[in-house]
């Protein structure tokens, strides 16, 4: 995992203002997870795993503005970023760690992330979503804006080419393009299918994906 983590150390500044080129359907990506994010409590306890620059978590506090929400990354740097996005806020906390190993700390009524989990093994992934599980209150939710593979080998080499030729002709520098596909070198994806049993098999009683645009989903599991 250190490959990853340099990469996205070197990235950090540049990540939020490279977003909305990088994913096509941003709007809809990250408003439709928050969205899915429905919770009874108006201070509910958040966790945010791999949460980088803390754009997901800035979402959601636009939801659940009292929300108690806690960001872990394992890169310092991009919680660096997010450190400066929350500067004023005493209810976010921020834990470097790798979500992998981390030791939990109570409950949560929520767990989120995004652009994260894809680059685990499946084993990993699998192990994850049952961790997530134990983690959550009954009734909590697990909401992943989530990098996927396609169901084929074919369906997956189509989103592939379409991704390069829409960044290849992107207003992205040529070095930004080539950091982004080296930093694509290094994913892990899963289909979506193959996470939705995951998360079944993990204990999730309902389980959904209320979006998909090519390689980008949100996956969604409540307890």
């Amino acid at each position: 995992m250190e490959s990853v983590k340099e990469q996205f150390d070197e990235i950090s500044k540049k990540y939020d203002s490279q977003r909305r080129i990088l994913i096509p359907c941003y709007d809809d990506f990250y408003g439709i997870a928050t969205e899915w994010l429905h919770l009874n409590s108006p201070t509910p306890k958040i966790l945010d795993l791999g949460a980088g620059t803390g754009l997901f978590s800035q979402f959601v506090l636009e939801k659940y503005p009292q929300a108690d929400i806690t960001l872990l990354d394992f890169s310092e740097q991009m919680l660096t970023v997010a450190r400066e996005r929350f500067a004023n806020l005493k209810n976010v906390s921020f834990q470097i760690a790798d979500m992998t190993t981390f030791q939990p700390q109570g409950k949560y009524d929520a767990v989120i992330s995004s652009l994260a989990i894809h680059h685990l093994s499946d084993k990993d992934k699998q192990e994850l979503f049952r961790k997530i599980h134990g983690l959550l209150n009954e009734g909590g939710v697990f909401v992943n804006a989530e990098q996927v593979k396609g169901s084929t080998d074919y369906i997956h080499s189509f989103y592939t080419q379409r991704r390069h030729h829409r960044l290849d002709h992107s207003e992205l520098s040529k070095e930004a393009v080539g950091a982004s596909y080296e930093r694509n070198k290094l994913d892990k994806c899963a289909s979506v299918s193959e996470q939705m049993e995951w998360l079944r098999q993990a204990g999730f009683k309902e389980v959904d994906c209320p979006f998909k645009y090519y390689i980008f989903a949100v996956l969604w599991g409540m307890k």
